[in-house]
Parts: C-alpha cells; sequence; structure tokens
C-alpha cells in the first residue's frame, strides 16, 4: 500500500478534479502490475495495473492494492470496480473509502457481490491526507485552500508604498512556482496585481499553470498587467459586468465580495484547491473567516524596519523546513 501511494503521488496537478489514486497488484508475495491515475480524463490507476501484468492468468489469485474505493460509476471511464470483478481477483485492500456520494461504498459492495474479498482502513490516515484536496471539496463544499506568504524578519510583507521584490530567495521562488503546478488554482487582490504585477505562473518548474484569479470590484486595473496577458486562463471578480474574451472571464459578483462568494463559486466550477498569494488584507480575509487549511509562510533574513504587517496566525508552525537562505514555516488549521 505505501508503494500504492508513492505511486498515486506522481498524479499531483494532473488528475483535478479527479483523486490521486495508486494502484499495486499482488501475486505470492510478489508484484506483478502497478499504476496509478496519470491525467484527468484517462485511464483510472486499476486499468494500469491490470493492463501492466504480463499474464493476465495470475488475477485469478492476485490481491490489488489500492489507495481509494475503486470508482463504481460511468464518468470519462467505465467503474474501475466492475473491471477488477471481471478480471476475477481474488482479494481487493483499500487504504480509504471514498466520500463522493457517486461512490460512497458502491465499489466495495460490487466487489463483494462478486465473492471477492475486501479489506478497507489500511493506511486509511496516509490515503486521506494525499488526497486531501479531493476530500474537502467533497465534504467541506469548497476548495482546498493554501495561504502563502514572504515576510521580512520583522515581520512585514511589504514596504508602505506596497513593493516587496524580493522577500525571499530565488530557491524559495522556485518552490513556489513548483507548489503552482501542483494546485488547481491562485488568487490575489487588487493591490498585489497592480504593485508587484506578478505572472502567477509557473515558468521556474515543468508543468501546468494554475488557473489566475484576481479581485477588481471596480475594473480599474491596466490592462497591460500580466495577469491580463491571456498566456493562462484567469478570472477577474468584479461588482461591473459578466464577459469571456479568449481565456479571460470577468465574473460578476452582484452582492458583497466575501472570501465564502470566492469559493462557492470555484467549488461550482470543480477547482479543488486554491493558492492565496495576496497582501495581507486578503490573506487576513481567509484567516478571520476561518476558511483555510494550510499556510506556508517563508520568513527571509531581511529587515524592512517599517511596512504593512504580515498576517498573523494564532498558532505554532506544524513544520519548519530551511529553503536556502529563508526559513519556512507550514501551518495546518484545524
Amino acid at each position: 500500500m505505501r508503494r500504492a501511494l508513492e505511486l498515486a503521488a506522481l498524479g499531483i496537478g494532473r488528475v483535478s478534479p479527479n483523486p490521486m489514486v495508486g494502484c499495486v497488484i499482488v501475486h505470492e508475495g510478489k508484484i506483478i502490475g502497478e499504476g496509478y491515475h496519470q491525467a484527468y480524463g484517462g485511464p483510472h490507476a486499476e486499468v494500469h495495473a491490470v493492463d501492466a501484468v504480463a499474464d493476465q492468468r495470475l488475477l485469478k489469485e492476485a490481491t490489488a492494492y489500492v489507495t481509494l474505493e475503486p470508482c463504481a460509476h460511468w464518468g470519462k471511464t467505465p467503474p474501475c470496480a466492475n473491471l477488477l470483478v471481471e478480471k476475477g481477483l481474488k482479494k481487493v485492500v483499500i487504504a480509504a473509502v471514498d466520500s463522493n456520494p457517486l461512490v460512497g461504498g458502491k465499489g466495495i459492495a460490487i466487489l463483494r457481490d462478486a465473492g471477492i474479498e475486501v479489506v478497507t482502513g489500511l493506511l486509511e490516515r496516509e490515503a486521506r491526507w494525499q488526497n486531501r484536496r479531493f476530500f474537502t471539496q467533497i465534504e467541506k463544499k469548497r476548495p482546498y485552500v493554501i495561504l502563502k506568504w514572504a515576510q521580512t524578519q520583522d515581520g512585514f510583507v511589504a514596504r508602505k508604498d506596497f513593493s516587496s521584490k524580493w522577500i525571499s530567495g530565488s530557491l524559495s521562488r522556485q518552490l513556489v512556482h513548483k507548489w503552482r503546478t501542483e494546485e488547481d488554482s491562485i488568487f490575489v487582490g487588487k493591490n498585489t496585481a497592480l504593485y508587484d504585477n506578478p505572472q502567477l505562473d509557473a515558468r521556474d518548474w515543468v508543468g501546468k499553470n494554475p488557473l489566475r484569479i484576481v479581485l477588481d470590484s471596480r475594473l480599474e486595473l491596466p490592462e497591460t498587467l500580466n495577469l491580463f496577458d491571456r498566456s493562462a486562463p484567469t478570472l477577474c471578480f468584479n461588482s461591473k459586468k459578466s464577459h469571456v474574451e479568449d481565456n479571460l472571464e470577468l465574473v460578476e459578483v452582484e452582492h458583497e465580495f466575501t472570501v465564502a462568494v470566492l469559493l462557492k463559486e470555484l467549488q461550482s466550477r470543480k477547482i479543488q484547491s486554491l493558492i492565496v498569494e495576496g497582501g495581507s488584507h486578503v490573506l487576513g480575509q481567509f484567516i478571520s473567516s476561518g476558511l483555510w487549511d494550510e499556510a506556508r509562510v517563508f520568513t527571509s533574513q531581511t529587515k524592512f524596519g517599517d511596512g504593512i504587517p504580515a498576517p498573523h496566525l494564532n498558532q505554532n508552525p506544524d513544520e519548519t523546513l530551511t529553503i536556502g537562505e529563508n526559513l519556512l514555516n507550514i501551518y495546518y488549521h484545524g
């Protein structure tokens, strides 16, 4: 199962809104096939693992280890539970039961009804953590929210004139670009877009760019900003109008814009995760509303002496890492 989890992790950033899944097939103590869900819309982990078995006759005496309950519904691909029944596997060991109402025990029922022995809960905690984005969307009806900021040693995210480049070091910035390839979307407020003019892409890492999201209530940001260069899909939340042009979409919010409104809209679009890279005000809105799951905070050796204070989390970090010349503290909410 640990091998199956390793395989599943290879799908990060490529399978959303599906979960990451790994599958290992064992016959008489030897792995005879393995696979993982590689891309959204493509074959699931079980299909890859079954196809990798050279002697298909061995499947009838084999055990499949799967990180998530095999699907029982038709989506972009056929149900994996039916595939395992068709191949006549002897036993299926499942780490985590799928909490998606379309599946929710139905895959297990199909297997057991066919006479296949099913065991659940092996490394369940690790499997649920790996798919925390998927489970958050299903169970909390919102994307998994990651807050990210860089602060100086004396606790500021920007100078008084809002300038902040570059607080973090080059290695930290490259790590941030890696993170961007792993998440569905990224959000900044108006001031960050205006004063930092970020690209919010993953140019320093191999992978997809996230959906870029900016808040500009009165549509006052200049069209020359990097966010509007059409290089990646972009949403602009505002109170003026809704309009789509190329891969830039203006999204009118009829009522007062709140974090909850943003997350509801993203949930309706099946956006599974969101990185918030806004300034102190935007980050503070997520923190005060309690609508966040993880915070990744870089602290540099730089000092500003004065400026815009960094957000405050009323808890100790859960993890502390050294990234180049920066300290990275990671916090988990709840």
